[in-house]
C-alpha cells in the first residue's frame, strides 16, 4: 500500500477551549483533498500544525517518515515539501514577483542576489502549473486574482509533498477561481497533495477528490468517493443544514430612497478608489454590490459609513444629507454598519463583549454621562442568546471568540438596533460558517422586510443573488453594469455579473 502523503492527529487546547480533540487527517499524493468544518472547528489550527505554525500539545506527524511535533517548525516543513497559501495575500506590493517569489530563498551568484535566477525560477513554477507570468509586474499592481495565482505558484514551486491552500477564493471573481482552480488541478495531476480549506461546498464538489469534516475539533467524517453536499453540510452541522437565504418581499415602486449615493468619489490610498458613483437604495430593498477586490467597494462603504471623506458627491440617509457628518450623527439617523474588518472598525478586541455592545449603542444604555451597566447587562445577554454567541458570557473578552462568533456580534450589535433606515453590511459571512450564514441572511432580510434599506457589498455572487433585489457591480471604481428582479433569477445571471466584474463584456 503507497503511503500517504501526510498523515496527522493532534490535539490542542488553549485554555480552557479545546481547538483539537485528536483530529485526525490522511491525503493521498496527486489528490485535492477538501477540509470543512464550522467557524471554531479546528480547521485551520490542525493545517497550522502541520505547516509548523503551531504547536500540537500531542500527536503524531507523517511527511514521507515520522516527523517529531516537539521539534516541528515551519523552517522544518517547508524542508520537507510543505507549502501555505493564506486566505490574505502575503506578497509585499512594492516588490516585483521575482523578488516577493525569491524572499527568504534568494538565489546568489558571484556573492549577490541573482534576481534573472529568481525570475526563471518563478516563469518555470507558473507554466508547470498552465500559468503565465510577468516577473517584473509589481505585485500591488496586480488584482487580487492574480495575486493568489501568482503567490500558489510560488508556493507550489517549493512544495513538492503538500500545498495547503486556507479560503484562497474569498476574495476572488468566478473566473478567477476556476483559473486558481486550475493550478490546483495542475499541481495534483502532477503528484503533489493538496489540502482545500474552505466553507464553500460548491467549490468542494467542484474540484476535491476527497473530503475530511471537523466538528468541534474532531474528525467526524471522511470521504474518498462520491458525497453529496447535503451530506457534508449535515457532518459539519451535526443535523439537517438551514434552508437557503430567501429575499425579503419587493418594495413598493413608491418606497421613499432611504440610502442616498449621488455622484460620489472617494480616493483609495494609493489611487483608485470610488470613481462617480450614483446609487439610491429605497425603503425595504437590497442592493448587492458585486467587484472583485480592489475596484472601490471599500472605499465606498467607508465614505457612506463616514469613515472616509467624500471628495465630490453627497450621501443621504432618510433624506438628510450626511456627506459631512459624524459616525455618530449616521448612527443617530438610523444608519447601521457591518464592516469589512471586524477587527479595525467593528470590536475592541481587548475590551469585554459587554462592552463592545455599549460602545454600539450608547443612546439606549447610556444614563447621562454615565453608563447603565444593568441595562447593558440585559442587553448583551438578549443579543448573544438570539444570535448564538457562543460563548454566551458577557465578560469574556471580545478577542478571545472565533472569528465567526466575534462576527455574529457584530451583527447582532448593529441589525438588532431601534430605528433603522438603512444598513451598509460589507462582506458581512465573509469566512462564517453555515449555520451563521444563515443567521446573518435571515437577519439581513429581516430588517429588509420591517423597511430598512440595505447595501450588500459582497465577492459571494450567490450571496448577493439569494438575497439581493439588484445587483450592481463595480469595475475600477466605477458601476459597470447592473442586474434585477427576473434577470436574477436567469440562468446566465452567475456569468454576466462575473464578466462585469473583470472588466469582460457579458
Amino acid at each position: 500500500m503507497t503511503a500517504p502523503a501526510m498523515r496527522v492527529r493532534a490535539s490542542r487546547r488553549f485554555g480552557d477551549c479545546v481547538a483539537l480533540a485528536d483530529a485526525a487527517l490522511e491525503v493521498a499524493a496527486g489528490t485535492v483533498h477538501a477540509l470543512c468544518g464550522e467557524n471554531g472547528a479546528g480547521k485551520s489550527t490542525l493545517m497550522r500544525v502541520v505547516y509548523g505554525l503551531e504547536r500540537a500539545d500531542r500527536g503524531e506527524l507523517e511527511l514521507g517518515e515520522r516527523i517529531d511535533l516537539a521539534r516541528h517548525g515551519v523552517a522544518q516543513a517547508q524542508a520537507r515539501g510543505v507549502g501555505m497559501v493564506h486566505q490574505h495575500g502575503m506578497l509585499v506590493p512594492t516588490l516585483t514577483l521575482a523578488d516577493n517569489a525569491a524572499l527568504g530563498h534568494e538565489p546568489v551568484r558571484g556573492g549577490r542576489y541573482d534576481r534573472a535566477a529568481a525570475a526563471r525560477a518563478l516563469v518555470a513554477a507558473a507554466a508547470r502549473l498552465g500559468q503565465r507570468l510577468d516577473p517584473d509586474a509589481l505585485a500591488g499592481d496586480l488584482t487580487v486574482g492574480e495575486q493568489q495565482r501568482a503567490e500558489l505558484a510560488m508556493v507550489a514551486a517549493r512544495a513538492t509533498r503538500l500545498l495547503i491552500l486556507d479560503e484562497p477564493t474569498a476574495l476572488l471573481a468566478p473566473r478567477e477561481v476556476d483559473a486558481l482552480f486550475a493550478m490546483v488541478r495542475a499541481f495534483a495531476d502532477g503528484g503533489g497533495a493538496v489540502v482545500l480549506v474552505t466553507h464553500k461546498l460548491d467549490e468542494v464538489m467542484a474540484v476535491a477528490d476527497e473530503v475530511t469534516v471537523l466538528r468541534a475539533g474532531r474528525t467526524v467524517a471522511s470521504w474518498s468517493a462520491e458525497v453529496t453536499a447535503a451530506e457534508i453540510a449535515r457532518a459539519m452541522i451535526g443535523g439537517e443544514p438551514p434552508p437557503p437565504a430567501t429575499r425579503a418581499p419587493t418594495p413598493a415602486a413608491d418606497a421613499a430612497i432611504a440610502l442616498a449615493i449621488e455622484g460620489v468619489a472617494a480616493p483609495g490610498p494609493r489611487g483608485g478608489g470610488a470613481v462617480d458613483v450614483t446609487l439610491r437604495v429605497a425603503a425595504g430593498e437590497v442592493v448587492g454590490v458585486a467587484g472583485v477586490e480592489g475596484n472601490g467597494q471599500r472605499e465606498l462603504a467607508l465614505a457612506v459609513a463616514g469613515l472616509a471623506p467624500v471628495a465630490r458627491g453627497a450621501v443621504a440617509v432618510g433624506g438628510v444629507d450626511v456627506t459631512r457628518a459624524t459616525v455618530a450623527a449616521r448612527r443617530a439617523l438610523g444608519l447601521a454598519h457591518v464592516p469589512e474588518d471586524r477587527h479595525l472598525h467593528g470590536l475592541v478586541q481587548g475590551a469585554s463583549v459587554a462592552d463592545n455592545v455599549a460602545l454600539g449603542r450608547l443612546a439606549e444604555v447610556g444614563r447621562g454621562p454615565l453608563i447603565d451597566r444593568a441595562a447593558v447587562a440585559t442587553l448583551t445577554t438578549q443579543l448573544l442568546a438570539a444570535h448564538d454567541v457562543r460563548p454566551a458570557d458577557p465578560a469574556a473578552r471580545a478577542g478571545a471568540l472565533s472569528g465567526g462568533n466575534q462576527q455574529k456580534l457584530v451583527v447582532a450589535r448593529e441589525l438588532d438596533r431601534p430605528g433603522l433606515r438603512a444598513v451598509l453590511a460589507v462582506h458581512p459571512t465573509r469566512g462564517v460558517d453555515l449555520a451563521a450564514s444563515a443567521r446573518i441572511h435571515a437577519r439581513l432580510r429581516d430588517v429588509a422586510a420591517a423597511g430598512a434599506a440595505v447595501l450588500l457589498i459582497a465577492a459571494d455572487l450567490d450571496e448577493l443573488l439569494a438575497l439581493c433585489h439588484r445587483v450592481v457591480v463595480m469595475h475600477r471604481g466605477a458601476l459597470a453594469g447592473e442586474l434585477a428582479g427576473a434577470a436574477l433569477a436567469a440562468p446566465d445571471a452567475r456569468a454576466r455579473l462575473g464578466a462585469w466584474m473583470v472588466g469582460a463584456t457579458p
